[in-house]
């Protein structure tokens, strides 16, 4: 039987954006380490040379999809937290850290592959980002200390022991370590606790 791979159209409707949804399904069903370009090329039905038209290599692909996980975890954070009214720090802390652990253990895989690209050297467009996504945070930790119901200090130093907080209720989440029906307890109580210590002190 003829080889039927080079018979494959070349384009391919949207191609760039088949080619990151193609593979998110791939790295959440088998791992980023089985996904390539070539197997998610003959998948959605195009030829092996077409996906290099939008990805240089396997490494852009990975960088791209890194990058579209943090612009949809940066809504979905934002969503969340517009939802509050504006004068409700507690609640807009545990909105924002219920919908990064929420996205975090329905995306394991996608945030697993985010979290390892963020820092890699040239992968300025997945880094910038993650700031933007994550620099959410530090605008409600300087929203707080503005109303003065926060400690003085860096807003970024600040909102990065939540964020540790929330990360390692993920990583419990995912590994199973934890149930799934603790997460909305655990988040309040990361939130109550994280307030609790951030709150200014009282003067003597």
């Amino acid at each position: 039987m003829p080889d039927t791979t080079e018979q494959r159209p070349y384009h391919h409707g949207n191609l760039r954006t088949e080619l990151l949804d193609a593979a998110e399904r791939s790295l959440r069903a088998h791992g980023v380490e089985q996904l390539s370009l070539r197997d998610l090329a003959r998948d959605i039905g195009v030829s092996h040379a077409a996906p290099r038209r939008h990805f240089a290599d396997r490494r852009a692909l990975l960088d791209a999809l890194a990058e579209s996980g943090f612009v949809r975890l940066g809504a979905r954070l934002r969503a969340a937290v517009d939802e509050i009214d504006d004068d409700d720090l507690p609640a807009r802390l545990h909105a924002f850290a219920s919908a990064y652990v929420r996205f975090a253990t329905e995306n394991a895989a996608l945030t697993g592959l985010m979290n390892s690209s963020k820092h890699r050297p040239g992968a300025t467009a997945v880094a910038e980002a993650a700031e933007a996504a994550f620099g959410q945070i530090s605008d409600l930790i300087e929203e707080g200390q503005a109303r003065g119901e926060l400690e003085e200090g860096d807003p970024a130093d600040v909102g990065l022991v939540i964020y540790a907080t929330v990360l390692g209720i993920t990583s419990l989440l995912n590994s199973g370590m934890i149930e799934p029906g603790r997460l909305e307890g655990l988040v309040d109580t990361a939130v109550t606790q994280f307030l609790r210590g951030a709150r200014p002190t009282e003067p003597c």
